[in-house]
This record gives structure tokens, C-alpha cells and sequence, in this order.
């Protein structure tokens, strides 16, 4: 029965159907096929999106899309720049920075793509970078945001995993601020080797205080989301509502940019956004079901703990499998159909969940960095009008600091476990 149902998915997929209609249709052709409850397709899909972390999908999407409508990623790069002066490479330093404090907001790296893409290629290229390059750094510091809280994808690991998903959130800032730190002596080294340009800013006192102040309201946002989750208050679904409140407020009373218009097309985009994503889970679910109802998971948990018992191989041996099946499969889909498979297995032989969820998120992000079905190169291409080869030639050197932080994560457990453990009850 999984041999059809995988054949059916792969086929589907090849004829170009979408990754939601090619789950959906070979789970219930197998469902249908093998004489079972033509019921049990609704009943699994609404039990799949009946989850309270869920939830905060849509609340996340629109506290992202709010910002972005008022401006603020502009404000943050422009004060991130006047930070950091004129060092050598400062622009491209910004872009990692501000993709750090963006993803507290948006938690997905094509929504900080979409957000921040134009405005920091743009601003690189003004600057005298190579496209290629800028575009590179681009795409590789939006893996930031699925790792740092609020992440769409760690939340929907979270559901299908049983794992708290406030802990998971919280297990990956440690994590994003190595990645982060990575990039940078990335940067460094590249800027030093290719003498990159200087800013051309002046940092003066009085442009650093008025920026702060302009940008105080939106720094606070990833501020109070973060503190939130690690007072125990609130959980992703309240805390996702209480940042999209305090968005409307800055947004109405302080930046006073925020109009009808601008949120209705807000909503509109949330709606769209979060539809996909929703068909995708409910879809991935009937195909996960069907896999469980022939014992894929036992089988996969006996395979894999025949290989070797030793933690760390066994994550070294996942990620070699989920860095390839995130060239081919969307990142979400990915998480619905493997984790359910995969987790229980490396439960037994010992690997932390919070460790793992981190692991199996960061290896899927860096999947969206790789062809043939690396959706962020086709988002920056889509953005900036820059030809998908030159987007790929530009992330090619970024690829290193990004597996060297995903076999760092993978050795030392304590980087996703600490923190949580430590602050989360």
C-alpha cells in the first residue's frame, strides 16, 4: 500500500500538480482502493487542523504582514546601518542582523524574503556588490527566520510531534544566533578577500538617536512576543494574538500609517497565505495516516536503530536524508509526512526532541537554498528579476556556514536544550 500511495504522490508531482493535490489525491485514491470509509478523508483532514498551536499560523502571518505594511523594515535597516558605521562590508552585515531581528516578527523565510528581499539587494547593489553575491547572502540569512521564534515551521513540527511547542520555540534562539554569528565572520572573510565597499553613511549621534526613537515601537515587538513565551503567560496562539494587537496599536497611534486599506490587503494576504498552508497540513495528514496504517513508522524505527544506536550517527544519517528531501519537497510537507516517522525512532535511541525538532527544521530551511525545488531562490528571482543561475552561483559560499551550524547543533545537544529546560517549566 505505501509503494502505491509514494508512487502515485511521486507521479503526481512529476505531471506538475501541487504539492497539497498530490498528497491529497494519492492518499485518497489508496483510501478508496483498498475499501475503507470514504468518511475517514474528511474526519482525518479536520482532526489534522483541529490543534490549538495551529492556530497561531494565521496570527503570525498577519502580525508580519502588518508591520511590513507600515514600513518598519525599512526603519530597522536603516538604524542597523547607522549601527555599525563604516565597516568593511557594512551592508551586507546589516542584511544579516536585520534578517535576525525581522524573523522575531515574521517567523518564515519566504515572508522575511518577501519583506526584506527587494530592500536589501537593492541597498547591496547601490553599494557597488555583485548581484549574485547580494542575492546569496539574502536567501541565506532568511534561513534565520524559521529557527528563531515565532516559527511557522517549528510549530507545525511541534503538532505533529507532540512536543511543546513553547519549549521548541524557545530551543531555537540559541541555535538562530549561531547561524547568525556564522554568517557574519562569513561576511567578513568574504569582504576582506574581495574588498568589499564600505557604507557610505555617516554615523552621527543625533542619526542614530532619531532612528532609534523611530524604530523603538517595532523593536518591541519581537521583544514582548520572545518574553512572552518565556514568562509561561502566554502560549504561541496568545502570544501571537497579543503581537498582532500591539501591531494594529503602533501601527493606528504611532506610526500612523496603517490604514483601512492597507488592512483589508493585510487580511486578504493572510487569508491566502495561510489557506495554502492549512491545505497543505490537512493534505499531508491523510498521506501520513495511510502511511501509519502500514506500519511505515514501525518499520522505519526498526531500520534505523538496526543501523546504529549511537545518537549523534543517527542524526547524522537524518540529516543526510532530509538535506535531500528538502531539495524536493516543500519544507511544511516535509515536516507533515517525515517527523511522524522519524521522531519516534530517534526518541528511543535517546536524541532529545527539542534537538531534534531544531535539527529537522534547519536541514528543511537549508533545502529551500538548493535545486531543484528551492523555493527561496525562485522567491528572490521572483522579487528582484534576477535570473535563477545567478541566484544559485551567489548562495553557493553561503552553503557553508549554514551546514557548518547544522552539524554544530547536531554534536552538542545542550544548544537546543538548555535554554528551554532552564526557563520553561
Amino acid at each position: 500500500m505505501s509503494l502505491i500511495l509514494l508512487g502515485l504522490f511521486l507521479a503526481l508531482l512529476m505531471i506538475g500538480a501541487p504539492v497539497a493535490v498530490s498528497l491529497g489525491l494519492s492518499s485518497a485514491i489508496v483510501i478508496v482502493a483498498n475499501g475503507l470509509p470514504v468518511s475517514v478523508l474528511a474526519q482525518r483532514a479536520l482532526n489534522a487542523l483541529d490543534s490549538s498551536p495551529l492556530l497561531a499560523v494565521p496570527l503570525f502571518i498577519l502580525a508580519a504582514n502588518l508591520l511590513n505594511a507600515m514600513g518598519v523594515t525599512t526603519h530597522l535597516f536603516d538604524l542597523v546601518r547607522l549601527l555599525l558605521g563604516r565597516v568593511q562590508g557594512a551592508v551586507a552585515q546589516v542584511s544579516v542582523l536585520v534578517s535576525l531581528i525581522f524573523s522575531g516578527i515574521s517567523g518564515a523565510a519566504l515572508a522575511d524574503i518577501g519583506a526584506l528581499g527587494a530592500v536589501q539587494i537593492n541597498q547591496m547593489k547601490a553599494q557597488g556588490y555583485r548581484e549574485d553575491f547580494a542575492a546569496g547572502l539574502t536567501i541565506a540569512a532568511a534561513t534565520i527566520g524559521p529557527i528563531f521564534p515565532p516559527s511557522i515551521p517549528i510549530i507545525i513540527y511541534a503538532s505533529v510531534a507532540n512536543v511543546s511547542a513553547v519549549k521548541l520555540l524557545v530551543a531555537g534562539i540559541i541555535p538562530a544566533l549561531l547561524l547568525t554569528a556564522l554568517l557574519m565572520i562569513q561576511v567578513a572573510i568574504m569582504a576582506r578577500i574581495k574588498g568589499l565597499p564600505r557604507d557610505t553613511v555617516r554615523p552621527t549621534v543625533k542619526a542614530v538617536t532619531a532612528k532609534f526613537i523611530v524604530s523603538f515601537p517595532a523593536l518591541m515587538a519581537p521583544v514582548l512576543l520572545i518574553g512572552g513565551l518565556m514568562s509561561g503567560y502566554f502560549g504561541p496562539t496568545e502570544v501571537a494574538g497579543v503581537t498582532v494587537a500591539y501591531a494594529c496599536l503602533i501601527g493606528v497611534f504611532v506610526y500612523r500609517s496603517l490604514t483601512w486599506a492597507k488592512t483589508v490587503a493585510c487580511l486578504r494576504e493572510t487569508v491566502e497565505a495561510t489557506a495554502n498552508i492549512l491545505f497543505i497540513v490537512s493534505a499531508a495528514a491523510l498521506f501520513a495516516w495511510v502511511l501509519t496504517l502500514d506500519r511505515v513508522p514501525l518499520i522505519a524505527s526498526e531500520l534505523l536503530l538496526g543501523l546504529t544506536d549511537n545518537p549523534f550517527m543517527l542524526l547524522l544519517l537524518v540529516n543526510v536524508f532530509l538535506l535531500i528531501v528538502g531539495m524536493v519537497l516543500e519544507s511544511i510537507a516535509a515536516i507533515l509526512i517525515i517527523a511522524p516517522i522519524i521522531a519516534p525512532a530517534l526518541a528511543l535511541a535517546g536524541v532529545d526532541p527539542l534537538q531534534l525538532g531544531i535539527v529537522f527544521v534547519l536541514n528543511l530551511m537549508i533545502g529551500l537554498l538548493t535545486p531543484p525545488v528551492g523555493m527561496s531562490l525562485f522567491m528572490v528571482s521572483i522579487v528582484t528579476k534576477i535570473p535563477v543561475p545567478v541566484v544559485v552561483r551567489g548562495v553557493l559560499p553561503f552553503l557553508a556556514p549554514l551546514l557548518l551550524a547544522l552539524i554544530v547543533v547536531s554534536a552538542v545537544p545542550a544548544l537546543s536544550t538548555w535554554l528551554p529546560n532552564y526557563l520553561v517549566k
